[in-house]
This record gives structure tokens, C-alpha cells and sequence, in this order.
């Protein structure tokens, strides 16, 4: 959003919150009525559970169905809590079989058995079918409502198949093509059948088919979707036969996702997986503690390292004036080279294989951004203190900065080696780690040097 736009959302939502402190719905009501509807769940999103239940209520019935298929699941279970049941199932019936899984998934065990059996019955063999592949596959984000070809088709019956279909077809703009046992053969855009002369047969316009299996994992295929840059990817099953397509718009979603939960657990905590101004207070301290408990023990490495080399920083006390800049410095070096290997990962420019490659580079990284640190320490801190404490800091900043990038860069191909996400292994694990090697290093190398 602009700032303009930003501003104008804020006020919404003041007015908003205002009117419902009032008990004025005819105020709400007149607000939300002409607001576009991301602006609508953008209002919703940030007020509490009441007040939100109570402003969906206000929206018409088509209106309903569109922020409610635009809001987060985890928000749309909240709604799903606070509303009658006339009103759940009419908007659970309304949703695609691909967005009721994903309800599904937010809602208690016992809701979910109910709200199928009030399903039309093919509605309900659509979504079953959704609900049988594993949570994180992509089988279960894939839309099964297409429109599909046959190679032999004449362009003029294949855009009155379409025409009749554009209703219920999740997506209309990229139409997988299929032969006799439902395997892609190929895939055409309505561009192309526009296009086409009504004699053309689909075959001859038809494109190579890019696919992902129903198995596979969701970020994996949202990624290919997008690197492809295609409307709608065609999901097959392990024989290649078609079962649903995955569309751009449900790749994006599914990217932003896995990238909020990376961004969480780098800064060492578990994403919420709702908008923060609409997540309960319990549910942020609950997903925070934990990682500040195992950081909190990790540090205790720390406090250890300083133990053993007490002897050390009593014969010379200056040498603990250096040591926050010394195990920050090497905790943010190891956080960059996680964060850009993890990076890396995601869009499949590394792969665990390639382990001592990235371990070689990053020593080599490590080496010059220490090389141009320690010559910077050296020169301060020697015309500061002397030239014996310069070349301890100097020496030590070359060496954290070697190991903590090869550490930092290592890391997260581990990671994946063992099937365990990244980004967890990543900054916070990695500072805790680098903070009690950089204090070893440093006291070895002051030791060294000085004598002491």
C-alpha cells in the first residue's frame, strides 16, 4: 500500500472501532458498505473476536463469501466459532474445495465431520479428495475443480466446453490437455485458443506441460509455479494422471506463508500464522518462550567459557571491554551466511550436495570480511591501548569471522541433510554457537599474543 492508502485504511479502521464502541451498526454498516474488500479484511483482521464477528454479519451475502475466502484460516475459524450454524454451512458450502481443506485444517476435530456431511454430495467427493493427501503436500492446497481438453478437439468445441464450464473451473486461463488415461499430454492458454483458427485442433496449439505430483511438497511446487511464471500448474498423480491444478494466486499465498515461518524462526520464535494485532497474547508469549528457554540454556556455554579463562581477563581487564564487540560481530557474520544460504535453499540455487562448495566460499567470504575488520580493529584499538592488544583484536576478528561464515553457511544444508527446517538451525542456534567458539578463540589468541 502507499502511504496515502495506509492512512486511509487507519482512519477506516479508527472509524470503524468507534462506531462499534457506540453500538451504532448503521455507522459500521455505512462504512464498510462502499470499502473495497481487501479493505474489509484488512478492518477485520486487526479488531478483536466480538467485534469482528459482528462486522461480518453487516456484510451482504455475496460480499460475506468474498472476505471471508480473503481472510487467513486461522481467522476464518474464529468466524466459524462465533457464527450460527445456518451461516457457517451456507458460507462453508459457497467455499472451493481447496479453501474448505484449508478451513478444515483450523478447525477442532469434531466440527469438521459435520460441516462435510451438510455438503452437497459431489461437493463433499471433491473435498475428500483434497483431504486425503498429507497436510504439507501440495495434493492438499490443489484446487480439483478444472476444465480439461483432448488433443483432438477442434478450437471452436474446445471454447464451448470452456464457455460452459467457466463457472465451476477454478481457472479458466492455462487448460491442462489430457489423452485417454487422464495424462498430461500438454497444456494451452485461452490466449491461444482466442487465438486459433476454429479448424485448429487444440493439439497443434498446445505447449509442453510443466507438472507437479500431488505428493510433493507445497512450497516446492508454489516455487516452481512461480519461477515458471504460469497461471496454473497441473497436479498429477504418481501415475502422471491429472487430479487438480494449482493456481498462481494459491502459489503466492503458499510462498508468503513459508516465508513468514522462515522470517519467525530465524528471530527465534514460532510463527503465528495469524495477523499479529488479531493474535491473543497467550498465543505470542507461547510462541517466543520456548526459543528464549533453549537460548537461555545455550548461553550458559558463554558463561562457562568465561569461567574457565577468568584467570585470563584478571591478569589483563581490558580484554573484557572487547568482548561484546568480538561475539556480535561473529554472530552477525554466521546470521548473514545463514540467512543468504537459506535463501539459497528456498529458491533451489544450492542444493545439500553442494555442501563443501558452499563451505569453500564462505571461508573464502569469511576470510576477507575478517581480513577488513581486524585491520580496522587493529589500527583503533592499537593507537587506543597498544600494539599487542591491537593484534589480539585484529587476529581475532580475522578468525571469528572465517569460522562463523563457514558455520553460518554450513548450517542450513545440514539442515536440510536431515530433513529439519533451515531457518531453525539457523541465527539462533548459530549465535548461541559462535558466541562460546569466538570466546575460545579469543582467549587462545590473547593468550598467545600476550604472554598471559
Amino acid at each position: 500500500m502507499t502511504p496515502e492508502q495506509t492512512r486511509a485504511l487507519d482512519d477506516r479502521v479508527l472509524a470503524i472501532e468507534q462506531a462499534l464502541s457506540a453500538d451504532d451498526l448503521a455507522a459500521t454498516s455505512s462504512l464498510i458498505a462502499d470499502a473495497p474488500t481487501h479493505e474489509v479484511v484488512a478492518v477485520i483482521e486487526r479488531l478483536d473476536a466480538r467485534r469482528r464477528a459482528v462486522v461480518y454479519r453487516l456484510l451482504p451475502k455475496q460480499r460475506a463469501l468474498e472476505v471471508f475466502e480473503d481472510l487467513p484460516a486461522s481467522l476464518q475459524g474464529d468466524l466459524v466459532d462465533a457464527l450460527q450454524d445456518s451461516e457457517v454451512a451456507a458460507v462453508f458450502a459457497d467455499l472451493d474445495p481447496d479453501d474448505r481443506v484449508r478451513l478444515l485444517d483450523e478447525l477442532p476435530a469434531s466440527v469438521a465431520p459435520r460441516l462435510l456431511r451438510g455438503l452437497p454430495v459431489d461437493e463433499r467427493t471433491l473435498t475428500a479428495a483434497v483431504l486425503g493427501y498429507p497436510q504439507d503436500s501440495i495434493g492438499r492446497r490443489m484446487s480439483p475443480e478444472y476444465v480439461t481438453l483432448r488433443p483432438t478437439v477442434r478450437v471452436s468445441d474446445a471454447l464451448a466446453r470452456v464457455r460452459s464450464r467457466v463457472r465451476d473451473a477454478e481457472t479458466v486461463y492455462t487448460i491442462p490437455v489430457i489423452d485417454d488415461a487422464r495424462t498430461v499430454v500438454g497444456v494451452i492458454s485461452l490466449r491461444d485458443l482466442l487465438g486459433g483458427a476454429d479448424d485448429d485442433t487444440v493439439g497443434a496449439l498446445m505447449s509442453e506441460p510443466h507438472t507437479a505430483t500431488a505428493t510433493d511438497d507445497a512450497e516446492d511446487a508454489a516455487r516452481l509455479c512461480a519461477d515458471l511464471g504460469v497461471l496454473a500448474l497441473p497436479v498429477v498423480d504418481s501415475e502422471g494422471r491429472l487430479v487438480g491444478i494449482l493456481t498462481i494466486d494459491d502459489a503466492v499465498r503458499i510462498l508468503e506463508q513459508e516465508e513468514s515461518e522462515d522470517a519467525a524462526r530465524q528471530g527465534g520464535a514460532e510463527p503465528l500464522r495469524r495477523p499479529y494485532l488479531s493474535t491473543p497474547i497467550l498465543r505470542i508469549v507461547r510462541s517466543r518462550v520456548v526459543w528464549l528457554f533453549v537460548l537461555a540454556v545455550g548461553a550458559t556455554l558463554t558463561v562457562q567459557v568465561l569461567s574457565v579463562f577468568e584467570d585470563t581477563l584478571a591478569q589483563l581487564t581490558v580484554l573484557a571491554l572487547f568482548v561484546p564487540l568480538l561475539i556480535g560481530t561473529g554472530g552477525n557474520t554466521g546470521n548473514q551466511a545463514a540467512t543468504t544460504v537459506t535463501r539459497a535453499l528456498a529458491l533451489s540455487e544450492v542444493r545439500t550436495r553442494d555442501v563443501w562448495r558452499v563451505l569453500s566460499r564462505e571461508v573464502r567470504v569469511g576470510a576477507l570480511l575478517g581480513l577488513l575488520l581486524g585491520v580496522l580493529g587493529f589500527a583503533i584499538t592499537s593507537v587506543v591501548f597498544d600494539l599487542q592488544v591491537g593484534l589480539v583484536i585484529g587476529l581475532t576478528l580475522l578468525s571469528i569471522c572465517t569460522v562463523a561464515a563457514s558455520v553460518g553457511g554450513v548450517m542450513p544444508l545440514l539442515a536440510r541433510a536431515i530433513r529439519v527446517d533451515p531457518a531453525v538451525f539457523s541465527n539462533p542456534f548459530i549465535t548461541t554457537f559462535v558466541d562460546a567458539t569466538g570466546l575460545v578463540i579469543y582467549f587462545l589468541i590473547a593468550r598467545a599474543v600476550l604472554q598471559i
